[in-house]
């Protein structure tokens, strides 16, 4: 049996006339940058995340960079984040000339820990940029308390967490800004790049749109200096013909991942924790065991597209190297790192196929 890790085919068969209606209407419209398919997915996003307004951007990290921005994060400003994620959560920060400044993680959420980031505020510290890694969301609270406290920014990286929800509050309303990325893969996948930048401020949200669109007030007023980074009306008609169907693919995740922990219990694999009163959507469905490195080879043999989301954290990155973080330790990042497995989880997932995958887990174990 072969099972991918995501199978963005037996989505597109489920919802094809969808698809394939919302390119038509682009192509026949001509109108392929900005416009109306934006304007409307825009404003149904903001809308789902219960925000005041979204603003779509070409991907997730131009999300951050523009968000970033707006905030006025820049030379010589600290940024606290995660080093348990992919690149793009803090390239951004290094592009507007800013540090990252990377804390340790919760062990069972593998979301920051807020505790250390308290004692990694500094003078310089001018925001904080708490990743819902996995589809889980960051302990928002004690890191909003902080950031009152200290008169600083938060700004949700939310490219994993479409739909989650914290203490009855969606992911992409709680921070000053949030950021989130359509990369097909994502929970909510355009077919190609894309992001959105979400938020309550219509401020921050007017300055994210000037920026994304070269500092333009009108066609040829230019009030900043701004970028190209525009969701493309196509990836927004996609977007929008997919939207109505994400909270029955979140509830689906969810049966899947209680389905596995059940056939999971009793094996020594770690299996996610769900935090309380969160709504965790399972972009990736994670267990954690010492054998990591041998159980995914297994896996792989065997026709499982198992994955590993994060082998190397960013402060050991080759990338970084030379920036400053040769002495950083963080013990809870570098065991996640060298443990966790990201187990094949979509909608689509037959239960013909998690029994194959708990199948060879349990056979592997033994």
């Amino acid at each position: 049996m072969q099972i991918p890790l995501v199978d963005l085919k037996a989505q597109y068969r489920a919802i094809r006339p969808d698809i394939d209606t919302a390119v038509q209407r682009v192509i026949d419209n001509t109108s392929f940058i900005l416009g109306s398919e934006v304007a409307r997915f825009e404003e149904a996003f903001a809308s789902y995340v219960d925000a005041a307004g979204a603003v779509g951007v070409a991907s997730g990290t131009a999300a951050l960079h523009l968000a970033l921005m707006a905030c006025g994060v820049g030379s010589g400003d600290e940024v606290i984040t995660t080093a348990h994620t992919f690149a793009a959560s803090a390239e951004p920060i290094f592009h507007t000339g800013a540090r990252p400044v990377f804390v340790d993680i919760d062990p069972y959420t593998y979301n920051l820990d807020p505790e250390q980031v308290k004692t990694a505020v500094t003078d310089r510290t001018r925001a904080i940029l708490p990743v819902h890694l996995y589809g889980q969301p960051a302990d928002m609270e004690p890191l909003l308390d902080i950031a009152r406290q200290r008169n600083i920014w938060v700004i949700e990286d939310a490219a994993q967490a479409h739909g989650a929800v914290y203490h009855g509050r969606r992911c992409g309303s709680i921070g000053d800004l949030a950021c989130f990325s359509f990369f097909p893969g994502k929970n909510l996948g355009a077919y190609g790049d894309g992001g959105a930048v979400t938020g309550r401020d219509p401020e921050l949200l007017s300055r994210v749109r000037k920026l994304r669109d070269h500092g333009r007030a009108s066609k040829y007023e230019h009030d900043m200096i701004g970028y190209g980074e525009r969701l493309d009306a196509l990836q927004a008609a996609i977007l929008g013909a997919k939207l109505p169907f994400l909270e029955g693919w979140t509830e689906a995740r969810r049966r899947h991942a209680n389905r596995y922990t059940e056939l999971l219990n009793g094996t020594e694999l770690e299996t996610p924790r769900e935090a309380p009163e969160v709504r965790h959507v399972y972009h990736l469905y994670v267990v954690r065991t010492s054998h990591r490195d041998a159980l995914f080879s297994h896996l792989k043999e065997n026709g499982i597209g198992a994955g590993i989301h994060y082998p190397v954290p960013l402060h050991r990155q080759p990338a970084f190297r030379d920036l400053g973080y040769k002495d950083v330790s963080l013990p809870e990042t570098e065991r996640a790192a060298a443990e966790v497995l990201s187990l094949p989880i979509y909608p689509e997932l037959s239960e013909e196929q998690q029994n194959y995958v708990a199948e060879q887990i349990r056979g592997f174990l033994k």
